[in-house]
């Protein structure tokens, strides 16, 4: 099945098998390998990427279904060769070690502090009707999905915190 995906900005003319998950595509037909394939259950996070601005398990959806998406991937989120804030901010914290989860950590930081600049609650949320304060269980609560096997949880929400606080 001939798709576009545009991924980072670039889009990629693809001829797939409907039954292609997204994490396959951007991995085996496009060469960005960031995205990485942890659990394939959806249960772990290493495969976030931001789609359309909200942050998805790339190994539960097909690849076809975002043909009109704008895709940003692990790659997609520093500026040429200028980090983004949140990739600093996981410098400056220790908040990684292996690096396995890092870049889904990393689009799933970046993609939740936007739904919550956006109001978008959370389960802790206690204020649905004001701004959503970012506090550590907000942090924590919001990043539940993204799993880290070498426990830099301290690092990561600290990193998160300095981002969201600028």
């Amino acid at each position: 099945m001939q798709t576009t995906l545009t991924v980072n900005g670039t889009r990629h003319q693809l001829d797939l098998d409907p039954r292609v998950t997204l994490l396959d595509a951007l991995r085996e037909h496009i060469g960005l390998t960031g995205a990485k394939k942890g659990c394939d259950h959806g249960q772990c996070g290493a495969c976030t990427v931001i789609a359309d601005g909200r942050r998805i398990n790339a190994c539960l959806t097909l690849a076809v279904m975002h043909a009109d998406a704008e895709i940003v991937t692990v790659e997609g989120l520093a500026e040429g060769k200028t980090l983004s804030a949140m990739q600093q901010a996981f410098l400056d914290h220790d908040g990684m070690q292996c690096g396995y989860c890092t870049p889904g950590q990393l689009c799933s930081a970046t993609a939740m502090l936007e739904e919550a600049r956006a109001g978008r609650a959370s389960h802790v949320t206690e204020d649905l009707e004001g701004t959503t304060r970012l506090t550590r269980d907000e942090i924590t609560e919001r990043m539940s999905g993204n799993l880290c096997r070498c426990a830099c949880y301290s690092g990561i929400v600290a990193a998160i915190e300095k981002v969201a606080a600028e």
